[in-house]
Order: structure tokens, then C-alpha cells, then sequence
């Protein structure tokens, strides 16, 4: 994944949900959201994620490459045998291509709250945790391929010119950052339509796409010779269940305890007036 791309991604939500806080708390129903936020959890929680990338942006910086010596000793054998045959992959055209639907993954969920009224009033809640679940595949990625040195598959390919197999970039195969962030993007967006619209016969396609567009980024990465198969698998993962997760920790917990003000006649006909108590087990 390109070195900037997480900075402007938080850059570019945090502006978002600075202006959609302010435009949810003058317009918004909080009680239509299933969500809820908690500053003092949240703000922290915010403060440490994006703290990590930093350091995880740290670690890629001081990240060294192959020397010559070390390129030329690779062997394909020495890959394990579930990603030995993407070993030698590359494809710039892949490469170039698989960009797409990595962008493209980020403006789901904004399209969807500006798209949605319901979503449209709680937009600065929900734009917040977008930024946490970005934030939090966002700090596993950039401390992975910081400290975890694996080439990627192009760099067992001969053909490929000396530099690109050498440079930094060229050893942080493990994890797919590409899959991880498109993942957390399009899984987001269909958790968030599942808890608004949970009785929405629509949920099965939405979870489909969600699941696809993420899958074709893993095989472009891998065409691309840029990650092995359980790099893709891993950051799928991670990605998929930042996305669920983050908003799944925040959705609104119902209360067993029921109390109602009640009213009605007795057995002698006077009218009474009360509270009923009712709990669910």
C-alpha cells in the first residue's frame, strides 16, 4: 500500500465528521441511530489507533530493502507451498488497476449517509466510526509491514528490473494493506445498512458486494506479483472484521427492564394509576 494513503484517508474523515457531527447534532435524531458514543471511550481509543500509525509509518520509513546479494539467494522453494505458485508474479497493469476499487471502497459509506435521510442525521456518528474502524486496520497494517520483512512475489521474478526488487517497498508483502483497507471499507458500509435496516430484504446483496469488492482487490494484488495468498487472506481478515466489529461495539444495548406508567380500573371498578415493571429473560 502507497505510504500516504492512510494519512489522507484520516485527513479527509476527520474533516468529514467534523462537519457531520456539527451537522447531525443541529438536524439529527440520535434515537433513530443504533448506535452510540461514548467521547470518553471513543476520543482515547481514537488517540492510541492513530498513534500506532504513526508509529507503524515509523517503522516502514526505517524499513531496509534486499541487498543484491540477498535478492540473488532467494528461491521460490524457500516459499511455503500455499503461496509457492504466485511466487514470480507481475503485472504494473494489475497493479494500476487494482487502485480503482481501493479508492472507490472509501467513498461507500459516505455516498451511503449522504444518499440516506435516517443515515444523513446521524452522519457524524457514523462518520466516526468509520475513522475507528480505518484507524484500527490502519495501525495493524502499518506495524505489520513495519516490522515483518517478507518480499513480495515479484521479487523472485528475474525480469523485473533490480531496483524494484531491492527497494523497501519490495519487503513488506505481509499483510495485504490494499485488501485490509478496501475490506474495512465495504464491510463497514454493510454493517452499517444491516443495523439501520435490519428487516431490509436488500441485506443479502449488500453483504455480497461487500464481500466481492475486497476479493477482486486480493487478485489483482496477486497478479500484480504484490502479495501471496495468505498475505490477502490475512488482510481480509483483519480488514472484515474491523469493520464489523467497530460498529458492532457500539451499537445500542436494550435494556431487559421495562417500566411503563400504567392505568385501569380494579376489581371494584376505582380507577388506579401506577407503574408496571416487566423484564424479559
Amino acid at each position: 500500500m502507497k505510504n500516504s494513503i492512510f494519512p489522507l484517508i484520516f485527513i479527509f474523515l476527520f474533516s468529514f465528521s467534523t462537519y457531520s457531527q456539527t451537522y447531525s447534532s443541529n438536524t439529527g435524531d440520535k434515537s433513530s441511530s443504533p448506535y452510540e458514543i461514548s467521547w470518553a471511550v471513543d476520543g482515547p481509543y481514537l488517540g492510541l489507533s492513530l498513534g500506532l500509525n504513526a508509529l507503524g509509518f515509523k517503522f516502514i520509513q526505517d524499513k531496509e530493502g534486499l541487498t543484491v546479494a540477498e535478492m540473488n539467494n532467494l528461491s521460490k522453494d524457500d516459499v511455503p507451498k500455499i503461496d509457492r505458485f504466485l511466487a514470480g508474479n507481475y503485472s504494473p497493469e494489475a497493479s494500476t488497476l487494482s487502485d480503482y476499487p481501493f479508492y472507490g471502497s472509501f467513498a461507500v459509506p459516505v455516498v451511503m449517509m449522504l444518499a440516506d435521510k435516517n443515515m444523513r442525521s446521524n452522519a457524524g456518528q457514523i462518520s466516526i466510526l468509520f475513522v475507528e474502524s480505518m484507524a484500527t486496520t490502519g495501525a495493524m497494517y502499518t506495524i505489520t509491514a513495519g516490522l515483518i520483512d517478507r518480499p513480495r512475489p515479484l521479487v523472485y521474478n528475474t525480469s523485473v528490473p533490480e531496483g524494484e526488487r531491492t527497494e523497501s517497498g519490495a519487503q513488506r508483502s505481509f499483510f495485504a494493506g490494499h485488501t485490509a483497507a478496501t475490506a474495512s471499507a465495504t464491510f463497514f458500509a454493510a454493517k452499517i445498512y444491516n443495523d439501520f435496516y435490519p428487516d431490509s430484504a436488500a441485506k443479502p446483496y449488500v453483504w455480497t458486494a461487500a464481500a466481492i469488492v475486497p476479493g477482486w482487490v486480493a487478485y489483482l494484488r496477486s497478479k500484480a506479483g504484490k502479495h501471496f495468498l495468505t498475505d490477502n487472506i490475512v488482510g481480509y481478515a483483519i480488514g472484515a472484521a474491523s469493520g464489523i466489529l467497530i460498529p458492532e461495539f457500539h451499537k445500542k444495548k436494550e435494556s431487559n427492564l421495562v417500566i411503563a406508567p400504567t392505568m385501569g380500573l380494579d376489581v371494584q371498578g376505582n380507577e388506579y394509576q401506577g407503574l408496571s415493571l416487566q423484564y424479559s429473560f
